[in-house]
Formats: structure tokens, sequence, C-alpha cells
């Protein structure tokens, strides 16, 4: 069965090379990254909600199956409806549903019936797709379509979604595809959309259900959404982040009337930030100093690794080595995390009841190269070392406030105590930040 498009030079350009250049121009490829769970983005024409749904799919560390769950704008089909076989086309090429997942979460749910008529002219999931291939050509999709239930219902459908994915230990990424206030004045639709953000960032879906019927919030996908909340915390989710918010008015300059689009990411922790999290944790708690039971692959090089601390988004201790001093990374991590708690010179150490609010990176470094000049930097992409004699300071890439490489160098002479004046060496290296 072939699901055909029905908005394809209405919400978006029909002509391949156009549609590309479309969506090249909305989404940032130097975005960093990250392991996420799910996604909420938005479904209207690519001119009003283009650019976050750009942002926010930039974010996204790719997997091979997509499960898309949308509102019903048509009402029609059954309600509660999935698709299990068949293929999307889009300008871009085919997306075929992946069957093998479509069919366990079909008889692991209670609630979801097999329709295809509830998706033949709904245009919540579709207009996803271009987006996902523009990324990765072999995608495959899980269609879902919620359309009027209860609260209970919808976290149950959340939850067997995910008792699905771990059925089956698939790589999935979950999206909500919505919009949010529609036609209001622009002041209105922030104050509301606020709250309903505020309900998503918390992972607490029974509030954005109650938000949402309380305050009158026309968000079309808080169904698909609260299911999304309700899975990934089955998950393992463990926060989420606002990518970008604007309303159809920052495009058209009419803020009299507007709708609101909110591109959000729901993260897990990866491994290596896990144990970054385990060691402070053990070692706080009980003096003990962890050993990793498993080594994932990028544990097991050796590289200089700094482990960053964070209380309530305001730093908390950072430490780590320029160059390895450990068999490999993961007893870097070790070594350094429990460093940032406990013997940070700018803190002091991290006490047993702070751990709950704690929040951990870890930058893995490449080996540091040297550079003949500073034109050879980039403060978004490159960290710094700065060497005069046997002083040495650093600084990691992608910092909030650090824009300029002049900034950069700036920084890196006060933390190495070298004035302005002296003669200096230069350095760059690369990160990969996990979080």
């Amino acid at each position: 069965m072939v699901r055909n498009p029905v908005v394809s030079g209405q919400f978006y350009p029909e002509s391949p090379d156009q549609l590309r250049a479309m969506i090249k121009g909305f989404v940032d490829e130097k975005a960093v990254k990250a392991e996420v769970i799910g996604l909420v983005s938005p479904h209207a024409g690519y001119i009003y909600s283009g650019p976050v749904a750009g942002a926010v799919m930039s974010r996204v560390k790719f997997k091979a199956t997509f499960v898309i769950m949308g509102p019903n704008h048509t009402g029609m089909g059954k309600p509660l409806s999935i698709m299990t076989q068949g293929t999307w086309k889009t300008p871009l090429g085919e997306v075929e549903i992946d069957s093998e997942l479509g069919k366990r979460i079909l008889a692991t749910s209670s609630h979801l019936q097999e329709d295809y008529v509830a998706h033949q002219h709904e245009h919540s999931i579709e207009v996803q797709l271009p987006f996902l291939q523009y990324f990765k050509k072999d995608i495959k999709l899980v269609p879902i379509m919620l359309a009027y239930s209860s609260l209970a219902t919808y976290k149950e459908i959340g939850k067997e979604l995910a008792r699905a994915i771990k059925d089956l230990n698939k790589e999935v990424v979950i999206i909500a595809s919505s919009d949010m206030t529609h036609y209001e004045s622009q002041q209105s639709a922030e104050r509301k959309d606020t709250q309903a953000i505020e309900a998503i960032l918390d992972l607490n879906e029974d509030e954005l259900f109650r938000r949402v019927d309380e305050l009158n919030i026309s968000m079309c996908g808080y169904a698909p959404t609260v299911s999304l909340i309700s899975a990934a915390k089955e998950l393992g989710a463990t926060g989420a982040e606002l990518v970008r918010y604007q309303t159809s008015g920052d495009v058209t300059g009419d803020y009299s009337a507007v709708v609101g689009y909110a591109g959000i990411i729901i993260t897990m922790m990866s491994p290596v930030a896990k144990l970054a999290r385990e060691t402070v944790e053990t070692y706080v708690k009980e003096g003990k100093t962890p050993q990793p039971e498993e080594l994932t692959p990028e544990m097991k090089q050796k590289a200089g690794v700094f482990v960053s601390i964070h209380k309530f988004g305001e730093l908390r201790g950072c430490i780590g080595t320029f160059e390895p001093q450990e068999e490999n990374v993961a007893e870097e991590i070790i070594t350094n995390a429990i460093s940032s708690a406990t013997r940070d010179p700018r803190f002091p150490p991290v006490a047993p009841d702070e751990l709950k609010d704690l929040s951990y990176s870890v930058d893995v470094l490449t080996k540091p190269e040297p550079i003949p000049d500073k034109d050879q930097l980039d403060p978004k992409k490159y960290g710094v070392i700065v060497e005069c004699g046997l002083r040495r300071g650093l600084l990691l890439p992608d910092l909030e406030g650090v824009d300029t490489v002049d900034y950069q160098i700036d920084i890196c002479r006060q933390k190495a105590g070298i004035m302005p004046d002296e003669p200096i060496k230069l350095y760059r290296f690369e990160v990969r930040r996990y979080k």
C-alpha cells in the first residue's frame, strides 16, 4: 500500500530540488547533535514553521526508525490508528513503514487499531518526512494518529509504545507532531505556549494535559505529546530542551492572530555521561571509586577528558586532562569526575544533598595540534590551548558567551597567568561532547 503525498505543492514545494533547497535554508548543519528519545516538531506550511522544524531536526542523532505521532485534523478513520505496512511517498522518495515495529506496537497496544483511512488525507505526519529524508535517505517510519480520548489512554499508549520498542531492542526516535496556540494575538500565544512548554520541559504529561484544558490552549498535538512524554520516561528520558520557539507573526509581520511553533528535544543520558554521574554519586555517598561493568567503544580509546558538573544551569565543577593520563577514556572519566566534584578549587566539594540537582557533560578531546596563528581557530568548533613556557591554559569549544577567538585566547591567558604581552604558542583541538 502506498500513501501518496496530499500537501505537496501546498505546505512545501513539489519539486525535489526546490524542496531540498528550502529545507537547506532551515537546517543548521553545524548544530551539536544530541542522543534524543523524542522531539516535538511543528507541521504547518514550511514558510511558517520550517525554521523551527529545521532547528529541532538539526539537533537529532538519527536512528533507523522514526515513530511519528500526529493529531487527526480530518476526523476520518479510526480515532487511535496505526499503519503497519506500506510506504509513504514524498517528492524526495519513498519511506518504508517499519512493519516489524509497527506490528509489535499494534500487538502490544490495547487502544491502537490498524487503519489506513485516518492517514490518507492527514498532513501532520507527512510534513515531517522531507526533513527526515534530507538528513537520512533510508529512514523507516511507523505512523500513529491520535484523535480525542482520555489522558489515561494517551499515557497508556505511550507506555505500550515504549514496551514494544524495548521488546525489539530497537533504535528509535519518537516525534510528536504539533503546532501550539492557534489564531490568537502574539502576546496571548506566547503566554499560553510558555505554560505548555514548561510542562513538556518538566516531562510532566499530567500537567501538560491539565494546562491545555484549563487554559484553553489550542495545541493541536497535545495528545501525541502526552504519549511521547509517557513513552520517553519509560525509555529513560533525563531531560528536555526547547530548541526554538516562534510564531507565524515572526514571518508575516502580522501579530494580531498568530500560530505558535515549538521545537523541543527529549534527551537521554549517554553512557559516557552516565559513568560520570555514577562515579560522583558513588564517591560522594560511599567514598568508593566505581568500576564500569562494560566499556562502550568510545570508552576504550585513549584521550584527554574534561568532566563538567552543573547545578541549576550554573557551573559546579570542571576538571580535565589535556592529554590522556589513564589506560582508557573510562578511567579518565572516573578520575576527572571525582576531581570535578571534590577538588575544583573554585567550589566546595559536592555534598550528598546536592546530587539530585546536578547535571553532567563529558568532553573527549582530540590530540591537540599546533597552529601558526589564531586565524585557524573557531570558538564554536575548536578548543584552544595557550602555552608560554611551562604555563598552559585551556578552553573548551562552544561555550556560552564565548563568541570570538580573541576572547578564547584572553581567557586562556588569564587561566594560565600569561600576561597580554607575553609570546605564546597556540594549539587547537576538537571535542566530542556527551551529556
